[in-house]
């Protein structure tokens, strides 16, 4: 899979794997690379020549005449879109298990979850040498897919780069970013989707992304976050502390009282914002249409959202009408603002004496799918208190390979304040350049 690639080869890697929801039927052969260059869209990201669907049966046949910003960034650079990766029905979900066109099966092990919502793009690019992937993370769905799969997952500042084109699941939350591979693709593909867009309100006042002129000496490591962690993903994140101070990156540990707020605060505001953003699928715009036009309106939305929601949308959409409710808006919604900005104040506190902060990625590895279902939904959710935190707050973050236990990868996270991505760029450059990160054998 050394640059060339070809439809039977995205075939054969996705009867095995599944990590598209949709894949180009011909390719350009890419015998030039660089300059041209393959890259995939997750499903959310509307793109020209595919369907966007975010993963759920409402927007079955939706074909957007149009391509998002970052995408039409990435054609204009030469890029060459192979396909929509799978996804958690739009974005709901940790393990990428929610999808209604099936679920991305890890590289490493076919048994385990590649994680969620982005695990089609983590697999894609554990896969292909040479590839990245466009993503989206609401609350870790970028750290946490590049985690389990073992490749590298940056999420930008919100406001970074565009959203225009992507299906929203959380406005205040969603961030376009990218899967790679290596810290020299990220490096080369962060400038290119990034910038203002008129059509993206969010992005228009945005200070020069740099790239440089940073060199990071110390991180902080919130004692909170090294509490439930799986024995190996501990073992693996001391090691990989130790191998920070070989390279002149000290760590402090701190203390960070509102991580243990963050969870709960995030999904109120997420599942608020997203009941309000699902209101538009009701069968008579995009996708799916109901069949007996002859009933109410209530009647006829009711049916269209009963049978192509799936259940894990059904269950968020409920939860944020709830705390939206006259009577809980106060007691929830309200709260959780209040939360969000402590949150952003502890960040900036530990940030005025460290250039970031540093955490594991997620508190276990890739668990196997006997294992998820397994689980109930709030043990799901708890998952992710690790990567929610820094989506809460808008900063950029990134999560990068630092061990491994049983062939399985283990990630740590890095965030860094606002607009300050060069933070994390030259974390991931010294890193690569003195740590193994193993991929997957692929045949073929």
């Amino acid at each position: 899979m050394k640059g060339h690639i070809s439809t039977e080869k995205l075939a054969a890697l996705n009867e095995k794997y599944l990590p598209f929801a949709e894949f180009a039927q011909e390719l350009e052969d890419l015998t030039d690379y660089p300059p041209k260059f393959h890259f995939s869209a997750k499903d959310n990201i509307c793109a020209t020549g595919f369907q966007a669907r975010a993963g759920s049966r409402i927007l079955e046949g939706y074909r957007p005449p149009f391509d998002a910003t970052v995408v039409r960034k990435m054609r204009e650079a030469n890029g060459i879109l192979i396909g929509k990766t799978n996804m958690d029905e739009f974005g709901f979900g940790t393990f990428c298990t929610n999808s209604a066109f099936g679920i991305p099966r890890n590289p490493h092990d076919v048994e385990r979850s590649c994680g969620g919502s982005s695990g089609g793009a983590a697999a894609i690019t554990a896969l292909l040498d040479k590839h990245v992937a466009l993503a989206e993370s609401t609350g870790g769905s970028i750290s946490c897919p590049a985690s389990f799969c073992g490749v590298i997952g940056l999420t930008p500042t919100y406001g970074r780069v565009s959203r225009y084109g992507l299906i929203d699941y959380a406005n205040s939350l969603d961030k376009i970013g990218l899967i790679a591979r290596t810290s020299d693709d990220l490096k080369r593909f962060l400038p290119i989707i990034s910038g203002p867009d008129k059509k993206d309100p969010t992005s228009i006042v945005q200070p020069q992304l740099q790239l440089g002129g940073f060199k990071v000496k110390s991180v902080a490591v919130p004692e909170e976050a090294m509490q439930n962690l799986d024995p190996a993903v501990r073992t693996a994140f001391e090691a990989a502390l130790e191998k920070l101070r070989e390279m002149g990156i000290e760590s402090h540990r701190v203390s960070m009282p509102s991580l243990g707020f963050a969870l709960a605060a995030y999904y109120v505001l997420a599942t608020s914002e997203a009941s309000t953003n699902l209101a538009r699928y009701k069968g008579m715009l995009f996708g799916v249409r109901g069949g007996h036009i002859d009933q109410s309106f209530n009647d006829y939305f009711s049916e269209v959202r009963s049978a192509n929601f799936g259940k894990e949308a059904k269950r968020r959409v409920l939860l944020g009408t709830y705390t939206r409710m006259v009577g809980f808006r106060d007691r929830y919604y309200l709260k959780a603002l209040a939360v969000r900005q402590l949150v952003i104040k502890e960040y900036n506190g530990l940030m005025e004496h460290n250039d970031a902060i540093l955490t594991p990625t997620m508190p276990f590895i890739a668990p196997r799918f006997s294992e998820i279902a397994r689980m109930k939904p709030l043990e799901v959710y708890q998952a992710d208190f690790l990567t929610v935190p820094p989506n809460l707050t808008g900063m950029p973050h990134l999560s990068l390979p630092c061990g491994y236990h049983d062939r399985m990868p283990i990630g740590m996270q890095l965030v860094a304040p606002h607009w300050e991505e060069r933070r994390l760029l030259d974390v991931a450059g010294r890193w690569c350049s003195g740590f193994d990160i193993r991929f997957p054998e692929v045949s073929g």
